[in-house]
């Protein structure tokens, strides 16, 4: 599978609790914090979700 690079660009304050939880499962919380994960449909899914919230590249 491809890696990705998510980076979260906005704040999760009032914000859906599913939105918050998601976040939190991608191992992401804080404004600047970037992962790489595996670009598996679960991880598409949770990443289609905050969309809004998040800057997402390739790896």
């Amino acid at each position: 599978m491809a890696k990705v690079k998510v980076t979260q660009i906005k704040s999760t304050i009032k914000r859906p609790k599913d939105q918050k939880a998601t976040i939190i499962a991608m191992g992401l919380g804080k404004i600047n914090r970037t992962v790489e994960v595996e670009n598996t449909p679960q991880m598409a899914g949770m990443i289609r979700k905050v969309s809004h919230l998040l800057k997402v590249e390739e790896a």
